[in-house]
This record gives structure tokens, sequence and C-alpha cells, in this order.
């Protein structure tokens, strides 16, 4: 066992799921579970029930309050896993308190005040990578987006990159699912308030040429066949951080990211943008201040108390297109599938917080190990794919599929 001692912020539906299958590791010595609900902090704690696990109440938003926990738990490492609003308090109370810090989503975006479908503007992470020389300054390493997408599709395409081609055309990440929520017309299977934002905001298109640009929320609709039984759905652009990650470390031409939504969401989405409901610019209501968002969020099942209702298997992927080892033309996708019947069977947590929590903890392990490391703020592509890949399918039990499309 390391002396690694976890800091995980946020104890909701990917917050229980990383206690959940890390209870079942011994590469760290203490993990804090917080929330600004103690007791749902308190509550998952006696879920897991390992003597390495407390709970704690934690305002996310008070980047001293992060640092102080910090230090008081003697913190080496901050999980956040929380909504990427949050992002910024997090991570410098992580850097002030001088601990290594990791996520699964980048800090937030705004669209270019003119031309929101064309140009891009504050890009998903740049308030992270404006700070990266000063986390490498102090040998403080900041891995961000480590969940499943971003993080493990990252990894795919690390891994494509290193030992699959030769010359990469496009990384297209691509996630589709065939989940149903019973008794629901309309129930996300993850936080709302994260899927308003990447689904509204103006999709991010990296290309050699032209570098980062934007598209219209939903454009470019494609079908695309998934594995495992879920079959062909429809997928759009979506703003993903993915597109803003590979092309820092990955050699290539084009890279995209596109969701399988499916055509009700997308009007529900458009719905709320019409009427304003996907405004977080607070509004006066009887006396009181509230944000549009937080009233659909407050409106809707909370992700995390579903997987009971839940059926089916999400798909996370990366589809690679280029010139393989031998010359010849390849083209592949690299998938993850989570079947919802074996998340809830095996750690009664739903499929869709399951296999976003897989990917952090696998990377803590790594970096408790040794075997991964760095410092500055970095993506998962920034380190060897095949320790990871290895330690998911022998410490995880968790098969990854290699699909020839051509």
């Amino acid at each position: 066992m390391s002396g690694m001692r976890v800091l995980a912020i946020g104890s909701g539906g990917v917050g229980t799921s990383a206690a959940l299958i890390a209870a079942r590791r011994d590469f760290f010595e203490a993990w804090i579970c917080a929330d600004y609900d103690e007791a749902r902090a308190r509550g998952l704690v006696d879920r897991v029930a390992d003597e390495r696990f407390s709970g704690i109440a934690l305002d996310a938003s008070d980047e001293a309050a992060v640092a102080e926990a910090c230090r008081a738990y003697g913190i080496t490492h901050v999980l956040n896993v929380v909504d990427p609003r949050f992002n910024m308090p997090i991570f410098d109370g992580a850097f002030a308190a001088g601990a290594h810090y990791l996520d699964t989503a980048m800090s937030l975006s705004r669209p270019h005040p003119e031309r929101p479908h064309s140009d891009a503007f504050v890009k998903l992470g740049d308030e992270q990578f404006a700070k990266s020389d000063a986390w490498a300054e102090r040998g403080l390493l900041a891995l961000c987006g480590i969940g499943v997408e971003p993080g493990l599709a990252d990894v795919f395409a690390r891994y494509a990159a290193d030992h699959l081609f030769d010359r990469i055309e496009e990384i297209g990440i691509r996630d589709g699912a065939n989940l149903l929520v019973a008794g629901y017309d309309f129930a996300p299977s993850f936080s709302i308030w994260t899927t308003i934002e990447e689904c509204l905001n103006p999709p991010v298109i990296w290309e050699r040429d032209r570098g980062w640009f934007t598209t219209a929320p939903f454009s470019e609709p494609e079908v695309f066949d998934f594995p495992e039984g879920i079959g062909p759905v429809e997928c759009v652009n979506v703003e993903h951080e993915e597109v803003l990650l590979v092309p820092r470390w990955i050699e290539c031409d084009r890279v995209t990211f596109k969701y399988g939504i499916g055509d009700e969401f997308i009007e529900v989405l458009k719905t709320l943008h019409k009427l304003g409901l996907d405004s977080t610019d607070p509004v006066d209501v009887r006396g009181g201040r509230v944000s549009p968002r937080d009233v659909v969020a407050a409106c809707l099942p909370d992700p995390a108390g579903l997987g009971d209702k839940m059926s089916g298997k999400t798909c996370a992927g990366t589809w690679v297109t280029g010139t393989g080892k031998d010359g010849q033309r390849r083209e592949v996708y690299l998938y993850h599938v989570a079947d919802n019947e074996w998340t809830m069977r095996e750690y009664g947590t739903q499929a869709v917080t399951w296999q976003t929590a897989m990917n952090p903890v696998i990377a803590l392990e790594l970096l408790a190990s040794g075997t991964w490391s760095g410092a500055g703020v970095l993506g998962p592509e920034a380190f060897d794919a095949v320790p990871y890949l290895d330690l998911m399918r022998d410490g995880y039990g968790q098969e990854w599929g290699l699909r020839e499309q051509s």
C-alpha cells in the first residue's frame, strides 16, 4: 500500500461508484468522501463499510475550504467528481495545498460573442491549461479529463497512435447506448446540468490546418453502428474535452466528438433553450433568486438513483482512420461497453456513472505505483496507454474491444 490519501469531492453518482470501485483495491491508505451534504457523504461511507473511508461536509465552490481539507487530512490527491462548474475552486484549492489533482471534465467554455457557431472563444480546459506551467514548476500533476469520455477514450487514442497506426487521419470519439429508464418520459442517465452544458454549447472540432473551430449544436448527424447489441444510433456533434485534449499530444489531421442523443432528447434540449430554462443566470421568482437550469435539475430524478429502473448498455469508444503499421489503409473502433444489469448486480450503481468512475480509480492506482507520473496540466494521452489497459483488464476485470471497421 502506498501513502496515497484521496479527497474525493462529490458523493453523487460518480463519487459513489468511484468509492465502491476503489474499496476493492489496496493502493491507497485513506479515501475522504466529501459533499456539500454531509449526510450524503457519510451515507456513502456507511455503504462502503471500509475503515479507510471517512466522510466530511465540503463546499466545492470554496477554494480555501478545499485547501484546508487537503491540509487537515494530509491529502496527496484530490479527485473532483462534481459538476465542472466547480472545477476552478477545487483545482486552485488543491494547488494551494500542494496536492495532485484529477477530474473527469475540464473547466467550462464560453461561446464567441459574435460568431458562436464558427469561432472558438474560451475553450474547455483553457482556464486549467493557462496554469500548467505553475503546476509543473511545483512538481504537481493535474490529470484532467480522466473519466470515460474524456478519459478512457483518450487512452484508446494514445494506444492507436502508438501501436496501430503510422499515420492518423481522424480520431472520432463516438458514444452511444440503448439504455431505457422505466417509468419516466424523460430521465437523463447523467447530470442534466452537465448534459445541457455540453449539448447546447457550440460543438468544437479540430483540424490540422484550421485549429479549433465550432459548429451549430446537433450538427452533422451520422448513424454509427455500436457493438455488443446496441446497434445503429444517430450521433451528432457535441462539445467535448477529447477534441481539446487529443491534438495536444497525438499527431492526426482531425478530431471530432459525436454523441448518440436521440431525436426526443434533442427536442427537449431545444425546447429548454427556447424557453431560457438552460440559463445559469439567476432570475427573480417571488422574491427569491434561482437559476433556471438548477430548477430543471431539481425537477428531474437524480441519475444516481435510476439504476434499478434502467436497462441496457452504454458504449464509449474511439474511431480511428488512417494508415496502419503495414502501410495499408486501416479503420478501427476501440471501445468499452458497460451493461447496467452487471453494474447494478456487482456494485449497485448504474452503468453510466460506474463506467465514468472506473477510470480515475485506475489512474490513481497507476500514479500510486509510479507507473504513471508527470507534472503540469496533462490529459490521459500524455501517458502510456498499455499499463492502463492492462490494469483495466487484469485488475478491474474490464475487457475492451477493438473492431476493424474496413
